[in-house]
């Protein structure tokens, strides 16, 4: 993004400020920015353009209300470079939502993929070290969707997007094809989806994502992502799969412990799975904290440590055999209007 761009950026989001405490057209404008010291090392050498200071997230974030129905969200990623043909490769999502009923909404934009998982769902501003299908997946896409909330604690979820794979092989008119299960059943919670994506033109690779997360207690958490995928003329469970976990434990308000494991594997002979390559099979480990000294999510230090072994068949995979990744860094959230 150039310069002048993101100064025209800032200065919308400033005017919308001058009547949103009267009119509520901003409810949430806020800058999100992360910075990280990382050392990253493959059997014991250094990887230079991995090592050093760097810096990973730069968000503006704007949502509000434009009337009882309509509503509107924004994040625009300001570290992203996009092209003057298409300012858009920097925004994560930009939608419209039109509320018919209570239970019933319809969502028009930019927005994310519904392919499930808790480390999927969540933003990379949150994320450490990720399985190597989510270094390579591309979440976000233009599309409509169909929510639906049934009880109080389940969501479904109706999408049709462009497919993630499009832009890989240069692909247009493309589609993916989402349902997605939201639910939040006291100690268990679920982001569950099933999905039908065009690899090429009238070419489809299916997912199975179940992401579950159990609370185990008022100070620990476990996080299990299973996503099976598979095409057509191959076995369907088990061959081509991504595995991870992640257990939470907060001994004291201000500070989170956590370990983490990934595990992704492809035995089939097919090449729809652009993302995870045939005769890959990789693990990762991982272990940190993060520390919030205001005691809220506005400020975040965090330290971690990871280790990858087994195969990446992939020439531009990010996991590799051998690699040691250490990360330290700093997260602050600037909320200039709260919701």
């Amino acid at each position: 993004m150039t310069m002048k761009k993101t100064l025209l950026l800032l200065l919308l989001s400033m005017s919308l400020t001058a009547t949103a405490q009267e009119k509520r057209i901003v409810e949430r404008l806020g800058i999100d920015t992360r910075a990280d010291f990382q050392r990253t090392y493959v059997d014991g050498e250094t990887i230079d353009e991995e090592s050093g200071f760097k810096g990973k997230n730069l968000n503006v974030i704007v949502s509000g209300q434009l009337s009882d129905r309509f509503s509107y969200f924004l994040r625009q990623r300001l570290n992203k470079s996009s092209f003057d043909s298409n300012f858009f490769n920097a925004t994560d999502r930009v939608y419209l939502d039109y509320k018919l009923t209570d239970q019933l909404t319809l969502r028009a934009g930019k927005q994310t993929i519904a392919i499930g998982g808790f480390e999927y769902d969540r933003s990379s501003i949150d994320l450490y070290l990720y399985s190597e299908y989510l270094y390579n997946v591309s979440c976000y896409a233009w599309g409509g969707s169909v929510i639906y909330d049934p009880t109080p604690g389940d969501q479904l979820l109706f999408q049709v997007t462009e497919s993630m794979f499009g832009a890989l092989n240069n692909l247009h008119d493309v589609y993916s094809w989402n349902v997605m299960w939201y639910g939040n059943h006291g100690w268990w919670s679920t982001t569950w989806s099933a999905n039908l994506t065009e690899w090429a033109k009238n070419h489809y690779i299916s997912y199975l994502s179940l992401g579950n997360k159990l609370q185990l207690g008022r100070q620990v958490n476990l996080e299990v992502d299973f996503m099976n995928r598979a095409a057509s003329h191959q076995a369907f469970f088990l061959k081509d799969f991504s595995l991870v976990g992640q257990l939470n434990y907060q001994p004291i308000d201000k500070l989170n412990l956590f370990t983490k494991a990934t595990y992704d594997v492809n035995r089939t002979d097919t090449p729809a799975d652009l993302l995870v390559h045939p005769d890959t099979e990789i693990t990762s480990l991982c272990a940190g904290l993060e520390y919030f000294p205001l005691g809220d999510n506005s400020v975040r230090f965090h330290a971690t440590g990871g280790y990858a072994f087994g195969t990446n068949s992939n020439p531009a995979g990010t996991l590799l055999d051998r690699q040691t990744m250490i990360d330290l860094g700093l997260t602050w959230r600037v909320n200039i209007i709260k919701p």
